[in-house]
């Protein structure tokens, strides 16, 4: 049925649900799978006109870098681990700098990806209205199957 997964990672406790659910189930299809971490850009320039806002310095550029960059490398080896020990390889794939729905949207249609595995926060009330998430984007806006995994799965 599917033969070509993308798991999409935060590396948060629920993230990691998913990303194991989706390797089961790749194993159990023989599908191929992709896992996926995006990280966002380091937010500046807030404020409007000349000389407001915050733009960061060199060094902390960097340390912000360093640091996404370590944590891309754990998120990445739990899940080469996780595939590793049910018996398949997944594709391993960091995209720095984007929006995490929309990268994951346009990961799966250029890459022939036929379901997305993501997991959900369980937002509810008042949080789920104002604070949506990556998930409900790739629902609404994407057109590739998506497998949504509670965070109590």
């Amino acid at each position: 049925m599917y033969t070509n997964i993308l798991l999409s990672t935060d590396g948060s406790d629920v993230a990691r649900k998913g990303v194991k659910h989706g390797i089961a189930l790749a194993k159990a299809l023989n599908a191929k799978v992709t896992v996926i971490t995006v990280t966002e850009p380091m937010l500046t320039g807030y404020g409007s006109g000349h000389g407001s806002g915050w733009i960061p310095t060199q060094e902390m550029v960097d340390s912000f870098d360093a640091a996404h960059k370590q944590r891309v490398r754990e998120i990445l080896d739990e899940a080469r681990a996780m595939a590793e020990q049910i018996g398949i390889s997944a594709e391993l794939l960091h995209i720095p700098n984007a929006h995490p729905a929309t990268t994951i949207i346009e990961t799966a249609k250029s890459r022939g990806c036929d379901l997305i595995v993501m997991a959900s926060h369980g937002r509810r009330g008042l949080k789920k209205l104002f604070l949506g998430s990556q998930t409900s984007e790739v629902l609404v806006d994407g057109s590739v199957p998506v497998l949504v995994v509670h965070e109590r799965a």
